[in-house]
């Protein structure tokens, strides 16, 4: 099988895909614009951040499978896939400690003002009186939006250090991930607005799709109370922007981010986001899911989905209904 991988992947799993006898061009600085001029002879591509617009899938006639090696799949065309017949397949839950531990480091570091203090300090400001101003986590009420693999772990940490935890009803939730939030105790509500009136810390786990675009809205802020803080190592789309700027200027709101709506579409590059800017938001890179240890799993998956795609199988398949095997 003949392989552009067209984003960074860890060496060992590339050399594993060319002893397995697959063909693999390594351009971890393409970018989607330039993919429509380089996926022309390849049946599979691989990606992460790298997006895979229409124009890149009409560009070609040999392109079989598209891999994002990590759970989200809204940077890949889905839909205009599917009409040509290509599969795009995700590799889920392999990146979920790392997510979660992002997004506990960020409550962390809001609630002592970590970064503040290393600013400080490098500029040779000693305020102890500032900085020893912080709530601690024992016995906050602590509420995950989207309690699947990284929002379970993220709770798990969270009740670790002592925090109520609090998610919304759910029927039909996943017997695995039922037993995990019995045992740690999770409180379920009925609504997201109970949920925001109920917590002082909310973190949104949440795939990007139509019924989650905008979920962050006025409204939403309106229901919190003042000085909660929000954290997202989600998807940057599940909030209006702007509505949460309003809420952090009126209400003291405070805000963790690892995604944001306008975010490059490449590793390296320049951002305008006024949310970013803001005194109130810690931010991180969108780099929930870049640990060694995620990589080398999610890696590690992709090899086993392209050994499973030569003999017939389509695994983690998001936009058609694979063909069995003959």
């Amino acid at each position: 099988m003949k392989i552009l991988i067209a984003d960074t992947f860890p060496e060992t799993y590339r050399e594993r895909l060319v002893e397995d006898g697959h063909e693999c061009a390594y351009e971890p600085d393409v970018t989607a614009d330039d993919l429509p001029g380089r996926v022309p002879g390849f049946e599979g591509l691989i990606v992460r951040s790298t997006k895979v617009h229409g124009d890149t899938l009409r560009a070609t006639e040999t392109l079989r499978l598209v891999i994002r090696a990590g759970s989200g799949t809204n940077t890949i065309d889905s839909a205009t896939a599917a009409e040509r017949g290509v599969y795009v397949c995700n590799v889920p839950g392999r990146n979920a400690i790392a997510v979660a531990e992002l997004a506990f480091g960020l409550l962390l570091a809001l609630d002592r003002r970590i970064p503040d203090n290393v600013d400080d300090l490098r500029a040779g400001r000693w305020n102890k009186k500032e900085y020893a101003k912080a709530r601690g986590i024992l016995g906050r009420r602590v509420g995950v939006v989207g309690l699947g693999r990284i929002g379970m772990a993220f709770a798990e940490r969270a009740a670790a250090f002592g925090a109520e935890v609090y998610a919304l009803a759910k029927r039909g939730r996943d017997p695995e991930l039922a037993q995990r939030a019995e045992a740690i105790g999770v409180r379920f509500v009925d609504d997201l607005p109970s949920l925001a009136r109920s917590c002082d810390v909310l973190s949104f786990h949440l795939p990007a799709a139509t019924a989650t675009r905008g979920l962050v809205d006025r409204d939403l802020l309106d229901a919190m109370q003042p000085g909660t803080i929000v954290l997202n190592t989600s998807r940057g789309e599940i909030i209006d922007e702007d509505a949460l700027i309003e809420a952090m200027d009126a209400k003291r709101i405070r805000a963790g981010l690892d995604v944001y709506v306008d975010e490059p579409g490449q590793s390296v590059g320049s951002i305008d986001s006024a949310l970013a800017r803001h005194p109130n938001v810690y931010g991180t890179h969108h780099i929930g899911a870049s640990t060694e240890q995620a990589q080398q799993a999610i890696a590690e998956e992709v090899v086993r989905m392209i050994d499973a795609y030569q003999r017939g199988e389509v695994l983690h398949c998001v936009n058609l209904d694979p063909e069995p095997a003959t």
